[in-house]
């Protein structure tokens, strides 16, 4: 095995950071340079890296979160972003920097977790985490009263002229769910808005509500609602359904149940959440915020 260069915590050293972002975009086609030059990538992002020759060959980083579970918040720690160059595969090196990232934290947060894809699905067991499913909630309209509202005003929300506006609701948002939810989010809310979501913003004037959305034929897939004061889920659905659909599915956990929806446990693959903590704080229903993915 070579000799690597372990190094962290180098946001502000361009060419480490450069790196970093070629190996991410050759990695998961995710370019984090709008996200750090507007100034949102902050000290609760962490990278940890091997370096060969000045370049990121591998990466697993961390984001300090806290969340909310059935009311009562916890410090977590998400890891994400784990990468390897393909160069450099089969040398131990996303094994290593878990062991370090493990050591580091585990005995200074509540609970660690990640999410991984079917590639990978047996690989963080032998850290000690264990796989919990998480569940899809969705709406049947017709088993709902919730009708379109013919005068809504919704607004669609751009980066380069709405940004002021998306700052301070990502900063001061209202927590939707007490069930499962997080907090004090803003930097990583930022990422889905500048990055991920760009493209389906859109913002109900009568409720002062942002709202991450997407229609897929007779689906609409709810992302995230982002409000400064508690919102009345169907008076935000009323302002975004078309006379077509006829499901909505909710990429987080509701703040309660409403007539027509439904709750299934639903194991993903794709996106397999997967939790190390002493004692068992998940449970139940629950689906962690899209948004709140690193």
């Amino acid at each position: 095995m070579g000799n690597y260069k372990l190094v962290s915590d180098y946001r502000n050293n361009k060419d480490l950071r450069a790196s970093f972002n070629e190996l991410a975009i050759n990695s998961f086609e995710i370019d984090f340079r709008g996200w750090y030059n507007k100034g949102y990538w902050n000290d609760k992002y962490i990278p940890y890296s091997f370096v060969d020759g000045g370049k990121v060959i591998a990466n697993a980083s961390i984001n300090k979160i806290s969340v909310v579970i059935k009311g009562k918040t916890y410090n977590g720690i998400q890891i994400g972003t784990v990468m390897t160059d393909h160069r450099y595969r089969s040398k131990g090196l996303a094994k290593q920097l878990m062991w370090h990232i493990l050591q580091l934290y585990k005995d200074s947060c509540d609970f660690i977790y990640l999410f991984a894809n079917k590639s990978v699905l047996d690989f963080y067991p032998k850290f000690g985490f264990t796989r919990i499913d998480e569940s899809e909630y969705s709406l049947n309209l017709e088993k709902s009263s919730i009708k379109r509202k013919m005068d809504t005003r919704l607004k669609k929300l751009t980066i380069e002229k709405d940004l002021a506006l998306l700052e301070n609701f990502a900063k001061n948002r209202y927590i939707n769910s007490m069930i499962l939810d997080v907090k004090h989010n803003e930097a990583l809310l930022m990422f889905y808005f500048t990055i991920v979501f760009s493209e389906v913003i859109f913002y109900i004037d009568d409720l002062e509500t942002i709202v991450l959305m997407e229609h897929e034929e007779e689906t609409l897939h709810v992302y995230d609602v982002i409000s400064l004061n508690q919102q009345n889920i169907e008076a935000v659905l009323e302002n975004i359904i078309f006379e077509s659909t006829k499901k909505v599915v909710f990429h987080y956990t509701p703040a309660s149940l409403i007539e027509g929806m439904e709750v299934i446990t639903m194991p993903d693959d794709d996106d397999a959440l997967f939790v190390l903590s002493d004692t068992p704080l998940l449970n139940g229903n629950f689906k962690f915020p899209i948004t709140s993915h690193c």
